[in-house]
């Protein structure tokens, strides 16, 4: 969608301050023997507490409130009694809707203490979501994203996966444009001032070839790398992007 009015405007702040809400208390409730139902517990409940559906649960009838994947697992992990061990990695993707306004975030959490190559990997995805933030102004072409984050994540020894994408989002989970982690030198439409976007490396440090799970959802890396995953909401503009999702 693109903003038109400080009323939509208003309304995509509110979700994304959720977005954010909502995150910082499952992040805060890692810890090892903590399981991902337990985590998406809390996000139903806060959920519930500001009026809010999960967009999953809504849109495509997930099972469950938000998606929570860990280690090999890329996107779309269901919570359930799986629990946490010292030295995984967490990926919460939390996509509240609210008043009818949708925004997504998803951020990947160490469990206490993890390896040298975890950190790595981890370090590698902050810089690419914050290059590729950078690029993402009015008037530059939808392709630059995709090929900051994979020139980005090239010189950290880092993949991104090019069937997993971002999105626009909005009124709806999934909008226009889809946003590539990988340069599609075809997409030179230019972005739109008001165009609100999920931008979302997913990267790897192994093969980044995916596999999809028996469950139908969970979506993971074929040679059993570790992944990782982080988003924000955005609306761009001439400068700086307002990231709804902080």
């Amino acid at each position: 969608m693109i903003v038109r009015t400080p009323e939509e405007l208003e309304g995509l702040r509110r979700v994304g301050a959720l977005v954010a809400e909502t995150t910082r208390r499952m992040r805060e409730a890692v810890a090892p023997g903590v399981s991902t139902a337990e985590l998406d517990l809390i996000a139903a409940r806060t959920f519930h507490e500001y009026g809010a559906l999960s967009g999953p649960m809504e849109t495509y009838a997930f099972p469950g409130s938000t998606c929570i994947s860990v280690n090999e697992e890329v996107v779309h992990g269901i919570p359930g009694g799986r629990k946490l061990r010292e030295g995984d990695l967490v990926t919460l993707d939390v996509t509240p809707e609210l008043d009818g306004w949708l925004a997504d975030a998803a951020v990947t959490v160490p469990v206490g203490e993890v390896s040298d190559e975890a950190r790595r990997l981890l370090d590698a995805a902050d810089a690419c979501l914050a290059a590729a933030l950078g690029v993402a102004r009015a008037g530059m072409p939808l392709r630059e994203i995709g090929r900051t984050v994979q020139e980005t994540a090239a010189a950290l020894g880092a993949s991104p996966f090019e069937e997993l994408c971002g999105h626009g989002i909005g009124r709806e989970l999934h909008e226009d444009p889809t946003v590539p982690n990988v340069d599609v030198p075809t997409l030179r439409t230019p972005l739109e001032e008001g165009l609100v976007i999920a931008v979302e490396p997913m990267l790897t440090l192994g093969d980044p070839r995916l596999v999809e799970r028996g469950d139908g959802w969970t979506i993971a890396t074929a040679d059993g790398a570790l992944s990782v995953h982080v988003e924000h909401t955005i609306v761009v503009q001439d400068g700086a992007p307002i990231v709804l999702t902080a």
